[in-house]
């Protein structure tokens, strides 16, 4: 199994806690912005282009683990920028593991291997190493030679020492479902727990547009690349957001599943997407109009999403609402060994 069972438990019964007091619109994973400066320049990337007196700022410890307490959502994911530059990450991490978050901590891994004596292994904390491929896939992606290499040894000692390590890639028009195949073979044999999966969003303000996904295209491509899939790889993701991906299964976003907190405050309506900011999670939850979002409303901006922080809550949802999505859950459980 991709995530300890306690994981597992822990958000099995959050969900169906909320579901049981009827509530429709609940956060499930919040993504924690504490920096938005980053030691890569990724051409498909849409959070660095800010200028330096914004990529200079940083949130407090303190103003993280507020947000953790006034969101209460079970998981927390920490992107950024690139989360290891931020000086005081440990304490962060520390004190979000202390309130018993399961952190996933996404890092490109360029300063993973120096910084890894600052943590301490335990179930409530992954590195989720930002992996796009193949060495020659990957390097093109992040703008620069050399990564793959040392992510792959940031891996290996991570592992070696005990800390939960997931992969998360993002894929691209022009991806080569063979390679990619290849990919996860590789990744398997590093020892990672599971890796997670997405199509590219297309920022307005990422250098590179002529690349991301359409959703025809996803699709075809995540149809081709998970077809007759091997039992050894294992994925950390919802089953049956697998499914949604190759269009075996229709959701509608879910964006308050995955609200995002940063320098700015609570930010609307997504992590993608910057419709402004508030001081509260509780207006992020009011005042959205949540209505004007998602693929059914019509919004140009989420005409071709289909990313996970848009669309797993919504996979997630299904399973505990009703006895079909179980059902497929279990069914596409069986399928991929999560």
């Amino acid at each position: 199994m991709p995530v300890p069972i306690s994981q597992a438990w822990t958000v099995a019964s959050y969900v169906l806690g909320q579901k049981l007091r009827g509530n429709k619109r609940y956060p499930l994973v919040l993504m924690l912005e504490p920096l938005f400066r980053c030691n890569l320049a990724c051409a498909g990337c849409g959070k660095i282009q800010y200028p330096d007196h914004v990529l200079s700022k940083r949130l407090t410890p303190e103003q993280c683990w507020a947000a953790a307490d006034e969101c209460g959502a079970p998981m927390v994911s920490i992107p950024g920028g690139e989360p290891l530059i931020h000086p005081e990450m440990d304490k962060i991490v520390e004190g979000l593991v202390a309130r018993k978050k399961y952190v996933y901590l996404c890092t490109n891994a360029l300063l993973l291997k120096r910084k890894l004596d600052l943590f301490k292994p335990t179930k409530f904390l992954t590195f989720s190493v930002h992996m796009d491929g193949l060495e020659p896939e990957h390097d093109a992606a992040v703008c620069r030679e050399g990564t793959y290499k040392i992510a792959v040894e940031a891996i290996r000692e991570a592992v070696q020492r005990g800390f939960r390590v997931t992969t998360n890639t993002t894929l691209f028009e022009g991806a080569d479902p063979a390679r990619v195949r290849l990919f996860f073979d590789e990744m398997m044999k590093l020892g990672v727990e599971g890796m997670m999966l997405s199509p590219g969003y297309s920022y307005q303000k990422a250098p590179d547009q002529e690349h991301f996904l359409g959703r025809e295209r996803t699709k075809k491509l995540f149809s081709q690349i998970l077809a007759n899939r091997k039992r050894s790889w294992k994925f950390n993701l919802s089953p049956n957001f697998l499914e949604f991906l190759q269009g075996n299964v229709d959701y509608e976003c879910t964006p308050w599943g995955n609200p995002t907190y940063n320098i700015f405050g609570w930010q609307k309506p997504c992590y993608l997407l910057q419709d402004g900011y508030v001081p509260t999670f509780r207006q992020l939850m009011e005042e959205t109009v949540w209505e004007n979002y998602g693929h059914r409303s019509g919004n140009e901006k989420c005409r071709d999403c289909m990313v996970h922080c848009g669309y797993e809550a919504s996979s997630v949802d299904d399973t505990f609402g009703s006895v079909p999505g179980f059902a497929r859950t279990v069914k596409a459980a069986m399928a991929y060994g999560t």
